[in-house]
């Protein structure tokens, strides 16, 4: 820290009192966001963030940041729990797809959009999966084929949280037919508003419709769009899956406010019981003191590895630990809630002590933890490859050119 950066006990009290003056208490949680009323409001708190100077506390100030440490962020993070935050923006714009951009963007790509991002004109997303991909992120099909001086887009990607919001999309497309999978793809910045790109919402079993697919025909791109290297894309799309996984995990420094995605800031389970006057039962204290200890190692897990990754002592790979108990704890928090609630997790009518629809509708849900920030089963390859350094698994394709890799229909 230089000797003129502001204390961090400074900065968490300057923080705390605009906080507390400017900011409204935050709302219930209501799930993923769903309108477009939703990101306009979090596009403003993000604008009011920035005018006080509060936005992107860990993103250089050439960038319109505050250059600050993770130590500064944390203590704005903790103080910032009881507000409304544009919370939506964490995930993927500021700790994704921003920091990507901010890594692997030219000068210029990262002073026309990190300062937009940080003052909420901007959200950026995702463009990664495709309806027949599944895990097998490098076996994408969404071809960039070069035509003169620029790329020419076409094929299909899925399951992309709030594009139908966003202005940019990260999107890796396959530039090169002739060599092996994972060295013939390219990274581009997308406008989601150009001509030929085609956006559906998905409706899931919770009946949200956050997840969209989109389409690209004949989507026309310059040079400038490229982030990273032309045929190097895996290089910039494993940096982004670093980031992904320590946002899902809840290890990156470029986020603010609540993190429901890693279980919540506390376990939910001794309201319930309180409200519906189950704490005399002996099983129900012992299932509260169960999810009160794993959120305890959650939170002394990301401060382990944070502190790790950011020392230098662990790669940023080891991520990857708090994305899989991030999972572990989001499934154990709502299998509790509905064991602690029993019947009522599936009943629900007004003036019920415990908003039930919402315990049901996170076990819905549930699943989805399983995916998000890339599957768990990627994540346990990850700390075993990266982390542990134990053997690879086998490929069949891994040296074959992908136009000779065999595929299903």
């Amino acid at each position: 820290m230089t000797t003129d950066m502001e204390p961090v006990t400074e900065f968490r009290a300057r923080a705390r009192t605009w906080l507390r003056d400017n900011l409204p208490p935050a709302p219930p949680d209501t799930g993923p966001p769903d309108s477009k009323e939703e990101w306009d409001r979090a596009r403003e708190l993000q604008r009011k963030l920035y005018d006080a100077g509060f936005a992107g506390i860990c993103f250089p100030e050439e960038y319109g940041g505050l250059g600050l440490t993770p130590a500064h962020q944390a203590a704005f993070t903790t103080e910032s729990y009881p507000y409304e935050m544009p919370v939506i923006l964490n995930v993927p714009t500021l700790s994704i797809c921003a920091a990507t951009l901010l890594e692997l963007g030219t000068e210029e790509q990262k002073r026309a959009h990190l300062p937009a991002v940080l003052r909420g004109d901007e959200v950026l997303v995702q463009l990664l999966s495709e309806p027949s991909g599944g895990s097998d992120l490098a076996g994408l099909t969404t071809r960039a084929d070069r035509d003169g001086d620029r790329w020419i887009l076409n094929g299909s990607k899925i399951w992309s949280s709030g594009a139908y919001a966003a202005d940019y999309g990260l999107c890796l497309a396959r530039t090169n037919w002739d060599v092996p999978k994972h060295r013939g793809l390219t990274m581009f910045l997308l406008p989601i508003g150009a001509p030929g790109v085609t956006v559906q919402r998905i409706k899931q079993v919770t009946g949200s419709t956050e997840f969209c697919q989109e389409f690209f025909d004949d989507v026309a791109l310059g040079d400038d769009a490229v982030v990273g290297q032309v045929d190097n894309g895996w290089e910039a799309a494993s940096r982004l899956l670093q980031h992904e996984r320590a946002a899902i995990g809840g290890t990156s420094p470029y986020m603010s406010g609540a993190r429901p995605h890693i279980g919540g800031e506390d376990s939910p389970i001794l309201e319930i019981a309180r409200r519906l006057d189950r704490l005399d039962d002996m099983r129900v204290r012992e299932d509260i003191g169960e999810a009160h200890a794993m959120m305890v190692v959650r939170d002394q897990l990301i401060a382990h590895i944070t502190h790790g990754i950011t020392a230098g002592e662990l790669p940023p790979a080891a991520g990857s630990i708090t994305r899989l108990f991030s999972a572990e704890n989001s499934w154990l928090q709502t299998d509790m809630a509905v064991k602690v609630a029993g019947a009522d997790a599936v009943t629900h009518a007004p003036g019920d002590p415990v908003d039930t629809a919402e315990i049901g509708t996170d076990y819905l849900f549930r699943a989805a933890w399983s995916l998000a920030g890339g599957s768990t089963e990627m994540a346990r390859n990850v700390i075993s490859e990266r982390v542990l350094g134990m053997p690879r698994e086998s490929a069949a394709d891994r040296d074959v050119p992908f136009k000779e890799v065999r595929r299903g229909r």
